[in-house]
């Protein structure tokens, strides 16, 4: 199995859908632009936001077992994808690539 690295990219922020659909957090979240982590095994890595990865899981994986190309070319590289996690206030954009 290959090693996936994850590379958290950005981050956007809606302060406007915050301010009128969520209740007041905190804090939300640990993850840091230029953050990396490397899935070994296809397991999430230590420190990895759960929801954040329940988004990248199914590509890691792919990844991992030597899959790639998703969705007919969409990639620069065939053998990497740009995913975002399921935080519709705050979501992280995340390149997920093979080492």
């Amino acid at each position: 199995m290959n090693k996936v690295r994850i590379t958290a990219v950005r981050q956007t922020v809606y302060h406007d859908l915050m301010e009128k659909y969520e209740n007041p957090i905190e804090h939300a979240c640990d993850i840091k632009e230029g953050q990396q982590w490397i899935s070994v095994d296809a397991q999430c890595p230590e420190g990895m936001c759960p929801s954040a990865w329940a988004s990248m899981k199914e590509f890691v994986e792919a990844l991992a077992k030597g899959e790639g190309n998703f969705f007919d070319g969409w990639m620069k590289n065939p053998m990497s994808a740009m995913i975002s996690c399921n935080d519709g206030f705050r979501p992280f954009s995340f390149y997920i690539e093979v080492v």
